[in-house]
């Protein structure tokens, strides 16, 4: 009970401690709103330790599967956990550049559990838009996307070739949210709202309704978000003044 205590916390402070100020690579294709959200650090449902802790798993999976390539005399890791270059809009790290002799790949792994990866026929479009943006940065043509099935390792790859238009589409849509952000404007939701994956998980889900569809101004939310509040409080009040009510009204049971 003492050390499970502990290590949540450890979890749970680190994640207090993240302020997103730059966007990057994951937040590629993502809801406009939730990045909103997130640079203007609206409150959100924290993620729950064992969750946070599935995280570094992930990152252990990524050092299993580094570890053969470092061996595999076909293959030649150019660079490991390579950061793009530096530029203003964007930042990430690419798991690895490799080479087979010939060609120059940038690898992404994901790994997932059985359910998802039983499923698995082609990559998810929220992957191929990330490494597409490391292709763009890197100048590489091709990526391999490398699948780890996380309950028993098994794995799955996919090539990945560079798409242009792809690219500039992610970006064009990274810039009208930075331009909203600055202009304190919070964007549309997402079209399928609520049905979209990314609602089901969003940490904004409880906030988000507040703001309607389509567009609306920061200050405007804010105050929305306070006569919520305010309403609330008021409705709470109220049930608590009747219930008291209800109580004094009852004749005792000795009564009977």
């Amino acid at each position: 009970m003492f050390l499970r205590e502990l290590i949540d916390k450890f979890y749970l402070d680190r994640q207090k401690d993240k302020e997103q100020h730059h966007f990057y690579i994951t937040d590629a294709g993502k809801c406009a709103r939730a990045i909103f959200f997130k640079f203007k650090n609206v409150p959100r449902k924290e993620m729950e330790a064992n969750i946070l802790r599935l995280f570094d798993h992930g990152d252990h999976i990524h050092q299993l599967i580094m570890k053969p390539l470092l061996s595999i005399r076909e293959i030649h890791v150019v660079a490991a956990e390579v950061n793009i270059p530096p530029q203003e809009l964007i930042s990430g790290r690419a798991d690895a550049i490799i080479s087979n002799g010939k060609n120059l790949y940038v690898l992404d792994i994901k790994s997932m559990n059985s359910m998802i990866f039983k499923n698995l026929i082609e990559p998810k479009e929220e992957n191929i838009d990330q490494i597409q943006l490391y292709l763009h940065y890197f100048k590489i043509p091709r990526g391999i996307l490398l699948y780890v099935n996380k309950d028993n390792q098994q794995l799955k790859d996919f090539i990945v070739n560079y798409d242009k238009k792809r690219v500039l589409s992610l970006l064009d849509a990274l810039n009208d949210v930075k331009k909203k952000i600055d202009k304190n404007i919070i964007p549309d939701r997402l079209p399928d709202y609520p049905k979209n994956w990314q609602c089901r998980y969003c940490q904004f889900k409880e906030v988000c309704p507040i703001a309607n569809a389509g567009e609306i101004n920061w200050n405007d939310f804010k105050k929305k978000v306070e006569e919520d509040k305010s309403s609330s409080s008021t409705t709470e009040a109220s049930a608590e003044v009747e219930k008291k009510k209800s109580s004094s009204t009852s004749l005792p049971s000795e009564a009977w």
